[in-house]
């Protein structure tokens, strides 16, 4: 599912981007109205996050254009507090009213109870599940570790590119991580043979990617 988050405050934007990629959601990010409204016309959306106020084109203006030619659903966050805001933004077409501050699990929850998001991606005979943090193959449970379940997380969301040992290193390990690029190696290799060795590509002096057939 693709979701658009926006918002001017850089703190806030990095926080949310990072839960719902988590999740499994493919993000898109903004940082002011227009910038919203340009993803909204270029990309196929399924939710937009946005805040009330962005400078430029606010969130509730926003909300408005995209609300006229889709069916796309809205929430809407915001530091206002007065109980007539809540009204406004409802009135503008916003399907939820978030106020800041606010709970980042609580927010997926609400933002998944609006898009029926499912936390569970089909990978040919592998099911990823991003709630419980399980692999499985044919419905049985892999009893991948966390770092095996987060390797084939970050492969699955970019299905199809090939990341390097460094890049995989930053997002499974994350950037403190000071230990042998070549652990990298190991922990592909252990991947699969709990997945199978038909997923997971390798591509000398490149890296590695997730390769799935259309057919």
């Amino acid at each position: 599912m693709n979701v658009l988050i926006a918002d001017d405050q850089k703190d806030m934007l990095k926080i949310l981007c990072a839960y719902f990629e988590k999740e499994g959601f493919t993000v898109f990010q903004a940082e002011t109205g227009e910038e919203a409204l340009t993803i909204f016309y270029e990309e196929k959306l399924d939710l937009a996050v946005l805040d009330w106020m962005m400078p430029g084109i606010n969130g509730i203006e926003v909300c408005k254009e995209m609300k006229v030619s889709s069916g796309l659903k809205v929430m809407m966050l915001t530091a206002k507090s007065e109980g007539e805001d809540e009204y406004f933004a409802l009135e503008a077409g916003a399907d939820d009213y978030v106020k800041k501050p606010f709970f980042p699990k609580a927010l997926l929850a609400r933002a998944k109870n609006l898009t029926g998001f499912h936390n569970t991606i089909q990978i040919a005979d592998i099911t990823i599940d991003t709630y419980a943090k399980k692999l499985y193959k044919n419905n049985s449970d892999l009893n991948a570790t966390k770092t095996e379940y987060e390797l084939m997380r970050v492969l699955c969301q970019n299905k199809g590119g090939i990341l390097n040992r460094t890049q995989l290193l930053d997002l499974v390990w994350g950037i403190d991580y000071e230990g042998e690029e070549r652990t990298v190696d190991t922990h592909i290799r252990r991947l699969r043979e709990k997945i199978g060795d038909s997923l997971i590509k390798t591509h000398r002096g490149m890296g590695y990617s997730l390769e799935v057939s259309d057919e």
